[in-house]
């Protein structure tokens, strides 16, 4: 191999990486990925990947050549557009439908596109993902409204968060203070007896760390011990940034506008919590950046992994309802990768996150600091780990049963 060739070749798969990191691609998956590439492009590679870091060690067939480069970065965020495009590309490369220059060059124009949503619609989309969610949790149509707007106002400080690193390090405790503050405000001035604790909780449900914690066990499960324990950590550490934002928001809240007093509503019909799914999955569409062809897929996915799971929980132990979800996810999500050739991250996360028990997180940590439950939660911390390993196990059979044809 030339050592021009050699040069653009290590520098296209360090290129690769860095993106696919940022992209939030689980380390496992990433590392089978750009091993899987390097292959095909005629060299040797070995890769560690971490949530902050990414080692590259690529050498020639005689070892003529060889490069190792380090490089720090920050945990990645979900990015569907930009994960499907750089895949495309990446098959085009493989295929020699283009050249490694022209893939370099269009490596750069996908990591420079915007969310093809825009602000407004993901704005909205924020709203409609924390009133869902509510609606989800048993909350009133009241409380849903509120949570809502409180939910627009998460989104301002996200926003904010990408223009100023001092914001975006304290993201997760300023929205949850502020949440609980407006919320108790809302209780003084608007809807008295609304339920404080739950509204606060579903206004800052997309930063709740429970897919991470479900990535970081699956990583865990792969072997993957020092990426899989820095997640792990680091959605803790989120998770508890989140609550103490949302305890001193509320304790805040209290001694200005006077406590509350929560004054259960009449619980919603049964048909409303399948709306609340449902409209969930269509406010991650814009959240996750998923591509418009995929948006099907995506809902389909989400009803599939929900469904499975409550119809499966009416005749066994919820648990066990839940590891049928996640295997009936997991099948159908590398019945995605085979049919449209593209990751199946891309629809395995919307159904996931319907999955995912990152609320009943939050609940058993109030639980177990205040001593109070603001819903019906019974051994919330055994059920939290259940459910988490069963999501584990249920993604594990399904690559089992029905192998995926990519690494992504």
């Amino acid at each position: 191999m030339e050592q021009q060739e050699f040069r653009q070749i290590r520098r296209f798969i360090v290129k690769l990486g860095k993106m696919l990191h940022k992209y939030g691609t689980p380390a496992f998956r990433l590392e089978a990925y750009l091993q899987e590439v390097s292959t095909y492009l005629g060299v040797h590679a070995s890769f560690i990947a971490t949530p902050t870091s990414i080692t590259f060690v690529i050498w020639s067939d005689k070892h003529e050549d060889e490069y190792t480069h380090a490089a720090r970065l920050q945990p990645g965020d979900l990015d569907m557009n930009a994960l499907s495009l750089t895949d495309e590309l990446a098959n085009q490369l493989l295929s020699g439908e283009i050249g490694i220059s022209d893939a370099d060059t269009r490596l750069d124009e996908i990591d420079l596109m915007p969310s093809p949503y825009g602000k407004i619609i993901t704005g909205c989309a924020f709203a409609l993902a924390t009133g869902s969610f509510s609606m989800l949790m048993g909350a009133s149509w009241a409380e849903i409204f509120w949570t809502g707007l409180l939910g627009l106002v998460a989104y301002v400080w996200v926003l904010w968060a990408q223009k100023s690193k001092r914001v975006n390090l304290m993201l997760e405790p300023v929205t949850s203070f502020v949440a609980g503050i407006l919320a108790c405000a809302i209780s003084r001035y608007f809807d008295p007896g609304i339920n404080i604790p739950l509204m606060v909780l579903s206004s800052v449900i997309v930063l709740v760390p429970g897919l991470a914690l479900t990535m970081g066990l699956a990583e865990l499960s792969s072997r993957n011990l020092v990426s899989g324990t820095a997640r792990v950590m680091d959605a803790i550490m989120q998770l508890f940034k989140l609550y103490f934002g949302a305890f001193l928001g509320v304790a805040v809240g209290f001694s200005l506008f006077g406590q509350n007093e929560f004054q259960p509503a009449s619980s919603l019909p049964y048909w409303a919590t399948w709306l609340a799914v449902v409209l969930l999955c269509f406010a991650l569409v814009p959240i996750f950046r998923t591509r418009l062809k995929h948006i099907p897929w995506a809902l389909v996915s989400a009803l599939i992994a929900y469904s499975t799971t409550v119809f499966s929980s009416i005749y066994m132990d919820q648990s066990f309802g839940t590891f049928l979800g996640a295997f009936a996810l997991g099948v159908f999500a590398n019945v995605f990768t085979r049919v449209a050739n593209q990751p199946s991250t891309i629809v395995a996360m919307h159904g996931l996150i319907v999955l995912v028990p990152g609320s009943k997180t939050y609940i058993g940590l109030n639980s177990f600091i205040s001593g109070q439950d603001f819903v019906q939660a019974d051994h919330v911390g055994q059920e939290v780990f259940l459910i988490f390993m069963s999501l584990v196990a249920g993604l594990i059979f399904a690559n089992v049963v029905m192998p995926t044809k990519k690494a992504l």
